[in-house]
């Protein structure tokens, strides 16, 4: 079993920056990969950003250029570094990984294994 908490969600205005982690516990896997989704309600789930155990990255389009996934293998720690934030980047942000997940299903949220809790991400105009 894998354990995924996130951290870092809060109130900012719009252009302002935030950075989300997420720490993992429990059984690791030597070539996971990690990603963030995130969720409004009554939408469905949207992925944001993937990174691979041997560093390569993905990045949904809307997020490109402010968005950046970064990872501390030393800590099980996944990150999420949101720069120009946007209204409509207002969502719960979940983390989530996987052992076997293909890089042509980074964005796929069914190709992971563990989810966190999310945590609030509101952005003001």
């Amino acid at each position: 079993q894998v354990q995924l908490v996130e951290s870092g969600g809060g109130l900012v205005q719009a252009g302002g920056s935030l950075r989300l982690s997420c720490a993992a516990s429990g059984r690791t896997f030597s070539n996971y990969a990690m990603a963030w989704f995130r969720q409004v309600p009554g939408k469905e789930r949207e992925f944001v950003a993937a990174i691979r155990w041997n560093g390569y990255r993905t990045y949904y389009d809307s997020v490109k250029g402010r968005f950046t996934i970064s990872s501390d293998n030393a800590k099980n720690t996944v990150y999420l570094q949101m720069n120009s934030l946007k209204p409509e980047d207002t969502a719960v942000y979940y983390c989530a990984t996987g052992g076997s997940v293909p890089t042509s299903g980074l964005s796929r949220g069914r190709e992971y294994d563990y989810w966190g809790q999310g945590t609030q991400v509101t952005v003001s105009s």
